[in-house]
């Protein structure tokens, strides 16, 4: 059962108690991403994760790792466009030690000058890894022109001129806005005493400051768009993007069924038809990218440069097919089986737990029980998936990146099969 309390000063705890698991989770999840950024700081959410794991007024980044490693090594922490997230799993005996340490990371970190100087060059490192991906590259570098001069549209680890350029004021700053009680939720799921952790948190966490809840930005505007950049690969990485639906839209679980019916999973339409049957792609798949105020609905593919004008005309063929002619009750009742079985599957996790609940507080203000969202899963019919396809997968106003070796292949006719002007 998921108990939702506040601390002293704000700060939200969410709790699942899962007795029959050995392990526990815990997150501590701030609200705060690249979406809180500007063109100059940009990155400096993403340099803050790191720069918390050199260094305390008591512990050394050294002492940290060590400390880390006793309580079973495994915290980590990840940036996104709109949180930032601190976490671990380890056995109950330690969760009183893995509490502390995750406040003294978010806390008591002391930001040294030499440390931030070398953990920006890691970063940079990791800009640069990221750049050599075209898959990723694909992806967020579309979202970037989609969304143009919105902060959603900012690369979540920035620019190496940024990340060079950051100081430890400006970070200092950053942190002492964003990182408050009333900014941050908490997140604990699987076999611990909740009497006990809610009083360690409140002894710990319960002394930040309060602060204040970030402002949520507008909803960005979306922007049909092309992306192209020449790389040295061998494949060229397709990514096809369709405005769609902000995380809590209510047409949420149409889209996750079409999703898996369409190219979700090694059964899906895009699979078989232009993999399997064919031949001409190794990778392909559907995905969604929901955030608070906006979303895209993607479709991946990588291949060799001479299939991509066929791949492209392939993809709209199943959709049109799907929108023209539907799909069956079978195939329906079936997606629907796949996908209440991987919520049931992840929900016995303590990990997946802890981080759902944490999302759905951060980016909706509460929980939907798994047994609701079953039951709304199973009300979806044929004619929902249809109209949803028709309404949000109108090729006139898909956007579209290409990275790879491009050299022989026509923008142009891509351009006109995808009806841009």
């Amino acid at each position: 059962m998921v108990d939702i309390k506040k601390l002293s000063n704000g700060l939200t705890v969410i709790t699942e108690k899962m007795d029959y698991v050995y392990t526990v989770s815990i997150g501590v999840y701030v609200k705060v991403g690249s979406v809180d950024e500007n063109e100059k700081n940009n990155g400096i959410a993403h340099l803050i994760e790191h720069m918390l794991f050199k260094g305390t007024t008591k512990r050394t980044s050294r002492q940290l790792a060590d400390d880390m490693a006793r309580i079973g090594g495994n915290v980590n922490a990840y940036t996104t466009k709109d949180c930032t997230s601190y976490y671990a799993t380890t056995l109950k005996e330690h969760l009183p030690t893995t509490i502390e340490i995750l406040f003294d990371m978010l806390h008591h970190s002391t930001i040294e000058e030499e440390a931030l100087e070398t953990e920006k060059c890691v970063v940079m490192e990791e800009i640069d890894m990221y750049d050599d991906s075209p898959e990723d590259l694909a992806h967020e570098m579309l979202q970037k022109e989609i969304w143009k001069d919105h902060p959603l549209g900012y690369i979540i680890s920035g620019t190496d001129e940024n990340v060079e350029n950051l100081s430890r004021q400006e970070i200092l700053e950053f942190i002492s806005k964003f990182y408050v009680a009333k900014n941050m939720v908490i997140s604990v799921a699987g076999n611990f005493d909740e009497e006990e952790v809610f009083q360690l948190l409140e002894e710990t966490f319960g002394t930040i400051e309060a602060g204040e809840e970030r402002t949520q930005l507008e909803a960005p505007v979306y922007h049909k768009c092309i992306y192209t950049k020449e790389k040295d690969v061998e494949q060229v990485h397709l990514n096809i993007a369709y405005d769609c639906l902000k995380y809590d839209h209510k047409d949420k679980y149409k889209l996750s069924i079409l999703n898996s019916i369409l190219g979700g999973n090694i059964n899906s339409r895009l699979f078989l038809a232009i993999r399997e049957d064919h031949g001409l792609t190794y990778s392909i798949y559907s995905y969604g990218s929901a955030q608070t105020t906006a979303g895209l609905f993607h479709i991946y593919a990588a291949m060799n440069p001479s299939q991509v004008e066929t791949v492209i005309d392939l993809i709209f063929v199943e959709i049109d097919n799907l929108i023209q002619n539907g799909i069956t009750e079978d195939e329906l009742t079936m997606t629907i089986e796949q996908i209440k079985m991987d919520l049931l599957l992840a929900s016995e996790s303590a990990k997946n737990r802890m981080g759902s609940n944490a999302k759905a507080i951060i980016n909706r203000g509460y929980t939907i029980p798994i047994e609701e969202v079953l039951e709304q899963l199973n009300q979806v019919t044929v004619e929902d998936i249809v109209g949803f396809a028709k309404e949000y997968l109108v090729k006139e106003k898909a956007s579209f990146s290409l990275v790879g070796n491009l050299q022989d292949i026509s923008i142009d006719n891509i351009k006109k099969k995808m009806s841009f002007k």
